[in-house]
């Protein structure tokens, strides 16, 4: 990474923050989010001029409930990191870069991305989950996976691409494995053994962050395992996850990514599955007071100002990853959390 520039003044920072300016708010932050393209953005992060006569439409249903998700165009990009000092782009969570040897569709998402994008912009791409998911979603039904921990084929049909087109733009790749229950998965220590058979089998040109969203395999031999390697491990704000407190102290307190940068992700409240927090959180264009204006939000919001400093205190970088769906609109709970993490900052400097 680049040296960080000059911090400002507090005060100067929280006007900047107020209008979601949320570069620079703390030398060892950087805000951004899941994905990126959302028209209820317009007006935080996107100007009405052009976008808002450039907006697409595509339904979805979800629960037998049907939404329409209202998009910006890619170009969007270059005025999102006028905002947000890095990305995650979750498209990529779908599909590899490369199938039967050419270029997918998401090869060319991710080129358009590329050419719009400034050429100091951050990536955080999601692996492909056809290399990380025990078992996928085939009509209906969760089937055994026949490409799991296939570290060959993650090598050849996304990594190279993907190192290869990003460059050192990209700063992270987030493997992301389903929840499983205790008697549908390996014990603990055979779920280690496997994923350092696939990991040793991969280069060491990118920097990996895991999520694991089975509590029971967040063990000690786990994060002694992430350690050694020079794994991150993700502070996810997830349905099933225990809170992000609750993860710093299992993993001993301490961050293992190699490049020292952290990842943590604010997606789904926790106890509440994706599909209820999508429809609370849609359109996704203000906070939602049900999603919000909770005990376990505000708890949510100070477990990530403590891990900004947790990263002050330890010289890492941490990259805070709002979702909508976590809040009703990803801006405003970065903005939240940023004016949070400078209160603390005044609080210190008392």
């Amino acid at each position: 990474m680049p040296d960080a520039p000059r911090i400002r003044p507090v005060n100067d920072r929280r006007e900047a923050v107020d209008q979601y300016k949320l570069r620079n708010v703390h030398s060892h932050v950087r805000f951004g989010t899941a994905s990126d393209r959302y028209a209820g953005w317009i007006g935080q992060i996107y100007p009405e001029d052009p976008y808002a006569d450039q907006i697409s439409t595509r339904k979805r249903t979800l629960k037998g409930k049907k939404f329409e998700e209202r998009q910006v165009p890619i170009k969007s990009v270059h005025a999102y990191f006028q905002h947000f000092g890095v990305l995650e782009l979750d498209f990529t969570f779908y599909r590899p870069l490369l199938e039967q040897d050419e270029p997918s569709s998401n090869y060319f998402v991710l080129s358009n991305y590329l050419d719009h994008a400034p050429d100091d912009a951050s990536f955080l791409l999601k692996a492909p989950q056809q290399f990380f998911a025990r078992t996928l979603r085939r009509g209906g039904d969760f089937v055994d996976n026949p490409d799991f921990l296939d570290a060959e084929g993650y090598v050849s049909t996304f990594h190279e691409p993907a190192v290869e087109m990003l460059g050192d733009r990209l700063d992270g790749i987030i493997f992301q494995q389903e929840y499983q229950r205790v008697a549908d998965s390996p014990n603990p220590d055979a779920n280690v053994e496997q994923l350092d058979d696939f990991f040793s089998g991969l280069p060491s040109d990118a920097q990996f962050h895991i999520e694991l969203r089975s509590e029971h395999l967040l063990t000690d031999s786990y994060f002694d395992w992430l350690d050694e390697r020079g794994l991150g491990h993700v502070f996810s704000h997830w349905t099933w996850l225990p809170a992000i407190r609750k993860q710093w102290s299992m993993c001993g307190e301490h961050f293992t990514a190699t490049n020292e940068q952290v990842v943590t992700r604010l997606l789904t409240p926790r106890n509440m599955k994706y599909a209820d927090a999508y429809a609370e959180a849609h359109p996704f264009d203000e906070p939602v007071p049900e999603l919000s204006e909770t005990e376990q939000a505000h708890d949510m919001v100070l477990d990530a100002t403590a891990l900004a400093y947790r990263a002050q205190a330890q010289n890492a970088t941490l990259n805070v990853v709002a979702n909508n769906r976590a809040w009703g609109n990803a801006p405003d709970l970065a903005r939240t959390i940023a004016h949070r993490i400078l209160d603390e900052e005044e609080r210190q400097q008392d």
